[in-house]
């Protein structure tokens, strides 16, 4: 009989152990969009740990209380006599009104009573957490950012190709369901897409417009990409809202990791905050579980196709820049266009992006240059980094210097 395969962990699996190994010194944050398996991640870590563990979720349709965190922590506490100590996970966290003057509260009192409790906190709103954390918690937690799947995992982890990858995205929940296409257009559609937006959004934060909202959604999916003015999506969206609340909905389905609007840039960061956005999807898969197109039409629409994998090179730099890394940017002069402008501390990539052949040269970007003080540019397919390339390396390594 051979031995089974060990189950796939993502490198950010060890980041996490090695934390834990270290004396109690913050609260561990472990921050992502829903279904990137943060809770698998830190179940795979626990089960390496010599100390109790004690996992519990707050994942519930309807919300809980602070009193529920209380007895948690209470129970964790009589695990804790050992030397070794005791680990208490809470998911989804920011589902709990008030939870971070809570964690707070209980945390110090560990700290002052010299308990030996290390605590991880899971939540899959990374805006909505982040703003607990900083109005309660601060200097008292690390962050980890657990972006959507990138093409090198779901390759290791599921055998994906290229072309499946940039269809189906980085889901890995949905990965065994990709040769059954009505069944993994269902399961995005009704388990990710409309359970982020439902519980990672409408149930947390005040939302005066619900329609409009899932609307801008699905506008943002239908033009990654693109770059819309505000003015021009409410005349799409057929809706009497502002700009302002528009600009807010599109924080916060960034927020719940599904898709951002990226600013141009402009060398000036009031500038850049009023321009109009290049919309762009964070999981190819968010385009094309609501297209109604199979993989094999997809590849035959030339335009789609195109669209797709600016939006999957896209995705792999926004993740990125979600978890920190960098900041994400496009231009567009006149006539002349950089797809994306990645600034990481004082350098700046320019980086074009051609489905087909490339052009010999490439106006934009040499525009750009002569504008901006650029330290690399690269083109991603035509004749320049092959797609599968650029996507096998972490966006790190086209910035490093």
């Amino acid at each position: 009989m051979s031995k089974a395969e060990p189950p796939f962990q993502r490198p950010q699996a060890a980041e996490l152990a090695r934390r834990l190994a270290e004396p109690r010194r913050f609260v561990q944050v472990v921050a992502g969009p829903r279904q990137v398996g943060k809770s698998t991640l830190v179940q795979q870590v626990a089960e390496t740990l010599a100390a109790p563990v004690r996992h519990a979720s707050a994942d519930e349709p309807t919300l809980r209380g602070t009193d529920w965190i209380d007895q948690q922590w209470q129970a964790v506490r009589l695990e804790a006599a050992g030397p070794a100590g005791a680990l208490l996970v809470l998911d989804e966290i920011q589902k709990i009104p008030g939870w971070s003057e809570t964690v707070k509260r209980l945390w110090d009192e560990d700290t002052r009573a010299r308990r030996p409790i290390k605590v991880v906190l899971l939540g899959s709103a990374p805006l909505l957490i982040a703003s607990g954390l900083t109005e309660s918690l601060a200097g008292r937690f690390e962050t980890l950012h657990l972006p959507h799947w990138s093409y090198t995992e779901m390759r290791e982890a599921f055998g994906f190709s290229l072309d499946r990858y940039l269809f189906h995205g980085g889901y890995p929940g949905a990965a065994p369901l990709a040769h059954e296409p009505a069944r993994w257009a269902r399961y995005v559609i009704d388990s990710l897409i409309e359970t982020s937006i439902a519980r990672d959004v409408l149930l947390l934060t005040r939302v005066d417009k619900p329609a409009l909202l899932r609307r801008l959604f699905e506008l943002a999916c239908r033009y990654s990409g693109q770059v819309l003015s505000y003015t021009k999506m409410l005349g799409q969206l057929q809706d009497a809202g502002n700009t302002t609340t528009l600009a807010h909905y599109l924080d916060l389905l960034a927020g719940a990791g599904m898709v951002c609007g990226l600013p141009k840039y402009a060398g000036d960061v009031a500038r850049s905050r009023g321009s109009s956005p290049k919309l762009q999807v964070l999981n190819t898969a968010l385009m094309t579980a609501p297209s109604g197109l199979g993989l094999a039409e997809a590849r035959a629409d030339r335009e789609f196709w195109g669209r797709l994998v600016e939006s999957a090179v896209g995705a792999h730099l926004a993740n990125a820049a979600a978890a920190g890394e960098c900041a994400l940017h496009y231009w567009r002069e006149r006539n002349h266009e950089v797809d994306f402008v990645v600034k990481h501390g004082r350098r700046l990539v320019a980086i074009e992006v051609k489905s087909g052949r490339a052009p010999q040269a490439h106006a934009g970007t040499g525009a750009f240059a002569q504008a901006f003080k650029v330290q690399r540019t690269l083109l991603v397919g035509g004749d320049g980094l092959s797609v599968e390339q650029f996507l096998s390396r972490p966006a790190a390594h086209w910035l490093a210097a």
